[in-house]
């Protein structure tokens, strides 16, 4: 397998800004994913961009999009590099205080989402997406770019229609395919995010490592590792700790109140932990005491069919050629499921893109690639995932990798080689 080998001391830095070494250039970092964004946006008809979609915002502007109540925040991206960005009261007061980088921070009327929805009458929705397209409209008068096409990220009839209404030619396809070609191959900061990421994923794992032990409950051990990402620093947005006959299939609940026994499999799922909003994915499995043999090789079958992907992955190649490295329906334990078609199984094989979002381009898996095969390019990031039964419980196990010009940096780095043991 070709593994990309880092160069002397090239790695995880530390979270801190400090002035006596280069960490994450946040600048940069902004900077260059603007002018991907713009570059692909001058590539196509369309005069502007409207992106009201969380992390789409965020890779134009750098603001921390977390949520909120439903298109109370939006930006405009023009095809002359203008940005303008709309948010709630406070929102874009401390934006205007705080965000030296962007020139236009205005107050955005929430025309979608929680707000027009718990209002409870039609003619107040109808106010609020009007107002909505009314501020957009004003901006693109402003910038020149009005009578141009507006590309819009997102398909939301009704905010289209008003768009319209005001003589808006309004385009919903090309906005989107934009911003995910911008997206889909990171910066070396997006990376140094992702490693970022994954080394807090493993303070995380340790603290389990330390908390598990008989008699301590799932949703006690899943506590102490939430504390421990949260104190590195990180976004937790999700994330679940399961144990003995809850870890296969998945519990429908993720993390209970279960209490952990001897002889449980532990298995962990970091996904969604945040680090200046770059998503991880990462899964490691636990034996409480030493495995059993039926364990063990559960875990190496998991193991290689993991590595057998990792292999195949290098610029150039497709993903229907790599998703042939993914367990067959046999593999996949179908007939447990009572499953006749690999698309009945996802999320239990596959491998899936990771950025701003959990899941980016591309996908790799047996459900979709062989028909709807995309190209592999140097500079993705995604976590390939795996699992396999063991007896009535089961293991999992996850990398996260950058690929690189000859195969694939592995970010993650808990050991993999055999299940961790946690001895008590």
């Amino acid at each position: 397998m070709t593994v990309y080998e880092r160069e002397y001391m090239e790695g995880t830095r530390g979270t801190q800004a400090v002035d006596w070494e280069e960490r994450i250039d946040v600048k940069r970092l902004r900077r260059e994913r603007k002018e991907r964004a713009l570059e692909r946006l001058q590539e196509t008809e369309l005069g502007s961009l409207l992106l009201v979609s969380d992390p789409n915002i965020r890779y134009v502007t750098g603001l921390a999009m977390t949520g909120g109540s439903g298109a109370d925040h939006y930006t405009v991206l023009t095809e002359d590099g203008d940005v303008i960005h709309w948010d709630t009261a406070d929102h874009a007061s401390n934006q205007r205080f705080n965000c030296p980088w962007l020139d236009d921070i205005r107050y955005a009327c929430p025309g979608l989402g929680n707000v027009p929805r718990a209002s409870g009458r039609d003619s107040a929705r109808r106010f609020l997406v009007g107002t909505m397209a009314d501020t957009v409209v004003s901006a693109l008068e402003e910038y020149g770019v009005a009578d141009e096409a507006m590309g819009i990220d997102i398909g939301n009839r009704g905010l289209i229609r008003a768009f319209e209404d005001r003589g808006v030619d309004v385009d919903a396809e090309t906005a989107p395919a934009v911003m995910e070609d911008a997206r889909k191959v990171k910066t070396r900061d997006e990376i140094e995010c992702l490693r970022q990421v994954a080394a807090i994923c493993e303070a995380g794992f340790q603290r389990i490592k330390n908390a598990v032990e008989p008699g301590v409950r799932e949703s006690e051990a899943w506590g102490k590792a939430v504390d421990e990402l949260w104190s590195q620093g990180a976004f937790v947005g999700g994330g679940y700790l399961t144990s003995g006959p809850n870890t296969w299939p998945k519990h429908q609940a993720n993390t209970t109140d279960r209490t952990i026994r001897p002889g449980d499999l532990v298995y962990a799922d970091f996904y969604n932990i945040g680090y200046l909003g770059y998503r991880s994915c990462y899964y490691r499995t636990f034996s409480v005491g030493e495995p059993t043999e039926a364990q063990r090789d559960a875990y190496e079958t998991a193991r290689d069919n993991l590595y057998d992907v990792l292999e195949r992955i290098e610029p150039g190649t497709t993903t229907d050629e790599i998703a042939e490295a993914f367990p067959d329906m046999a593999g996949e334990h179908a007939d447990y499921y009572d499953a006749d078609e690999h698309w009945q199984l996802t999320t239990n094989h596959w491998a899936h893109g990771l950025g701003l979002q959990l899941y980016e381009v591309p996908l790799i898996w047996r459900g979709l690639s062989p028909d709807h095969p995309i190209e592999i390019e140097e500079g993705m990031t995604m976590a390939v995932e795996t699992q396999e039964p063991a007896d009535r419980q089961g293991v999992r196990v996850e990398e996260m990798v950058v690929v690189r010009e000859n195969g694939v940096e592995i970010l993650s780095q808990w050991p993999v080689e055999e299940i961790t043991v946690i001895d008590y």
